[in-house]
């Protein structure tokens, strides 16, 4: 049997509690039903019997207390929920005790924002995690040992598994279930779930806001420019010229204000106004390249692809119930 102990942390996400459970125990019957043993024995724990969740409308009681887990195979962190260092002091005795764990052999799967969690044990430095995408840049100022896996759904590293935004952590939940058993048992539970097997990337979900969390004025009035005039030919040169830095030091100063070159700023803002305008529009992919400043529709098609994760033609048609196919 492998023992799978689901974490019930202080401020969390009470439905990623039940969904872990509910995967592996179904997993359990799914087996059984092909004459196959039971593979998994499954137990919430927490620091304390009771657990209470907004404000004390919902309660959980885990299985066992910490000392009482002994030697887990699978150790599984749910999503926070609220301030996430508030959230991280509250559960701060959850942290050597997955540490402890983690020495003597267990695996760690952390669902999105439990990479908060994860990474404050310190067993993240050093690697790639993912999580949530509307948290990168926290993460990134509060772990920056952590390199983020920027709009992947699963990360493993060492042992050490991690999962993109939101629902993304059912994902993560069937990869370690065709681990642990075989694929035929996965996808039976990706059916009888419907959860949408070997998803792979949280881009076509991410909403670019522009990186503007820093102090670096010059640069905020660049990016200001960009976003109000990225439908016209724009230059780095132009841009380095408006606010009167040398080019060389202002892609350095650019690149590290904002996690992006240049190039791949405009792109960005560019493919960000493209998706709003495929969601609540009716033009065609081709209006739309042009009013986003593309002339080169493969140009165009490979940009977005790249940033959104599906053609232009795929985005529209799934975010935009009245889009007319080209």
């Amino acid at each position: 049997m492998k023992k799978v102990f689901i974490l019930v942390p202080e401020s969390a996400v009470i439905e990623t509690i039940a969904s872990p459970r509910y995967i592996f125990s179904g997993a359990n019957q799914f087996l059984q039903a092909n004459g196959k043993e039971a593979l998994f024995n499954v137990s919430l724990v927490g620091s304390t019997k009771e657990v209470k969740f907004n404000n004390g409308m919902f309660s959980v009681q885990p299985d066992m207390l910490f000392d009482e887990a002994n030697k887990a195979d699978l150790i599984i962190i749910p999503p926070l929920f609220g301030d996430m260092k508030t959230a991280i002091a509250q559960n701060d005795t959850a942290i050597p005790w997955i540490v402890n764990h983690y020495k003597n052999g267990a695996e760690i799967a952390s669902l999105c924002v439990g990479a908060f969690l994860l990474a404050a044990t310190g067993l993240l430095n050093g690697k790639k995690c993912s999580t949530h995408w509307a948290y990168y840049d926290e993460f990134k100022e509060n772990f920056p040992e952590v390199e983020i896996m920027d709009g992947s759904i699963i990360t493993e590293e060492s042992g050490i598994y991690s999962s993109g935004g939101a629902n993304s952590y059912f994902n993560l939940l069937l990869y370690l279930l065709e681990k642990y058993t075989d694929r035929d048992t996965a996808i039976l539970a990706s059916k009888y779930f419907a959860i949408d097997i070997d998803r792979n990337s949280q881009a076509a979900f991410m909403m670019f806001k522009g990186q503007k969390d820093h102090n670096d004025e010059e640069i905020k009035k660049a990016q200001e420019y960009i976003e109000q005039n990225f439908q016209e030919k724009i230059t780095v040169d132009d841009l380095a010229k408006m606010v009167a830095i040398s080019r060389r030091s202002f892609e350095r100063r650019f690149k590290q204000a904002t996690d992006n070159t240049v190039i791949e700023y405009l792109q960005r803002v560019k493919v960000e106004a493209a998706k709003r305008s495929f969601e609540s529009s009716r033009k065609n992919i081709s209006e739309v390249m042009y009013d986003v400043g593309y002339s080169d529709s493969k140009a165009f098609r490979n940009v977005f692809k790249k940033i959104a994760g599906l053609t232009p033609i795929e985005y529209r048609n799934k975010y935009n119930k009245e889009g007319m196919a080209d």
